[in-house]
């Protein structure tokens, strides 16, 4: 076969990738290992549950969000639909003690909150006048501390972190993992000055699409997939592939693999986007030297148990919130509970709700080795103590995901994983190495940077 594009991986990113360069009129094939499109996000519909096994929600953070989600509505004719969450469901919780307590938003709550001591409120009045850092690999939990507090780091900057990347604060690189807070300290001196100067800053009719709502399919975000998948019709889709192989030609790319019925295939093209774990590109690249590679295979990933929980009757309950994290420092086997069904609708049948516990992480890895029965047993415990249900109650739904590379850790080794792809780019020309390795882990980040490769190419 031959083509101008082969993209392998058909999750988020490369099926956008494939998505927003079929719609400019370009030929592309996608390749994907599993035998079904979507990658990590994927939707199921039990009864009147529906609930993901992958991701839950993204973050409208970038124009390109919107815009994809605008033109997905047009080509698939209405059927994905952008679902915004409501204000109510904004509430962030965190555990402390015997319950869920509200985080704060605003700077009254952050000062009468019992999740923060009083010296570390103090602290955080005083945010704007302390000291810039000076050290470029320091660690978000350094950072935090330095400026916030201990007491902010473990009731805020940690348990967020493990509701993102479910990972450390003090191995997670601050402008690698989170960069966006790391520029507000270096270009204003604050992060409360930074915001404020951020928010005076003009803003276009574009700028103004990147509207921070949390924000779903309408039906979950399978129709996000779905729908572009659809679009490219399966002639341009080969699922089922095994031993995939990339090379270089003289007159471009090769990329062979076996196809589902155990045949050798071979598509030849100009250009060849990457958009899978770094851990499946040694044999994937065997061109790359050791040494090189060695560098992009740097990456450490989080194991995550995902749990979906639904109920038929909240009776009388009230779940109205984003959902509740859990700090490190309580010592609880679970990172935290999201409310999907106060997010977004028919996630429930009426009057029910749905939770999505998420378990493990880098520092409870050992928890992935827990039996389904195991796991059921922990999670219906946190379903009467921390959601707060009786005793007699039981959950109507539960079902449990594994995933071993859940989610890649922005660590220190992260700064030499982004120069290594961007020599191996420059020495090896129409190869693009893509996918959450690099830009983001975040359904934004995939968005932009299938929007910014579609664009180059």
């Amino acid at each position: 076969m031959k083509t101008d594009i082969v993209i392998v991986g058909a999750g988020l990113t490369g099926l956008t990738t494939a998505y927003l360069l079929a719609r400019k009129g370009r030929e592309v094939m996608v390749v994907e290992q599993m035998d079904k499109i979507g990658g990590q996000i994927q939707t199921y519909r039990e009864g009147n549950f529906v609930y993901e096994s992958g991701p839950n929600t993204g973050t409208i953070s970038n124009p390109e969000v919107a815009e994809l989600m605008a033109d997905l509505e047009q080509t698939s004719g209405g059927k994905c639909m952008l679902e915004t969450a409501p204000d109510a469901s904004k509430r962030r919780l965190i555990w402390k003690g015997d319950r869920f307590r509200e985080l704060p938003s605003g700077l009254m709550s952050a000062v009468t909150t019992p999740l923060f001591t009083f010296g570390d409120k103090l602290r955080i009045l005083g945010e704007p006048w302390r000291k810039k850092g000076n050290n470029p690999d320091e660690s978000v939990g350094s950072l935090a501390r330095r400026r916030l507090g201990k007491s902010f780091v473990s009731y805020a900057v940690d348990p967020f972190l493990s509701g993102v990347y479910a990972g450390n604060p003090d191995t997670l690189v601050t402008r690698y993992a989170l960069p966006k807070l790391y520029n507000l300290e270096q270009n204003y001196g604050s992060f409360v000055r930074g915001a404020i100067a951020k928010m005076r800053e003009p803003k276009s009719d574009r700028d103004r699409l990147a509207s921070k709502k949390v924000f779903s399919a309408v039906g979950g975000l399978s129709n996000i997939t779905q729908s572009m998948a659809d679009y490219l019709g399966p002639q341009r889709i080969v699922l089922g592939i095994k031993e995939t192989k990339v090379a270089p030609t003289d007159e471009g790319w090769k990329v062979s693999y076996i196809n589902k019925e155990g045949n050798a295939e071979q598509i030849d093209c100009k250009q060849v986007v990457t958009t899978c774990g770094a851990y499946a590109l040694p044999e994937m690249l065997p061109f790359i030297s050791d040494e090189a590679m060695r560098k992009l295979n740097n990456l450490k990933y989080a194991p995550v148990i995902e749990v979906s929980v639904g109920v038929k009757d909240v009776l009388g309950g009230d779940y109205q919130a984003f959902g509740g994290l859990v700090p490190t420092c309580e010592e609880q086997q679970v990172l935290g509970i999201l409310f999907p069904s106060a997010c977004f609708t028919g996630r429930a049948p009426e009057g029910g709700a749905l939770f999505t516990y998420f378990i493990g992480g880098v520092r409870h890895a050992e928890l992935l080795d827990k039996s389904d029965a195991e796991i059921t047993a922990l999670v219906e415990e946190y379903f009467h103590k921390m959601l707060k249900f009786p005793a007699q109650i039981t959950p109507d739904l539960i079902r449990i995901f594994r995933h071993q590379h859940a989610i890649p850790q922005y660590e220190i080794t992260s700064g030499e994983r982004f120069d290594a792809i961007e020599q191996l780019q420059k020495q090896y020309r129409g190869l693009t190495i893509a996918g959450n390795l690099r830009d983001g882990i975040g359904m934004a980040h995939r968005i932009k940077q299938a929007t910014d490769i579609a664009n180059q190419i």
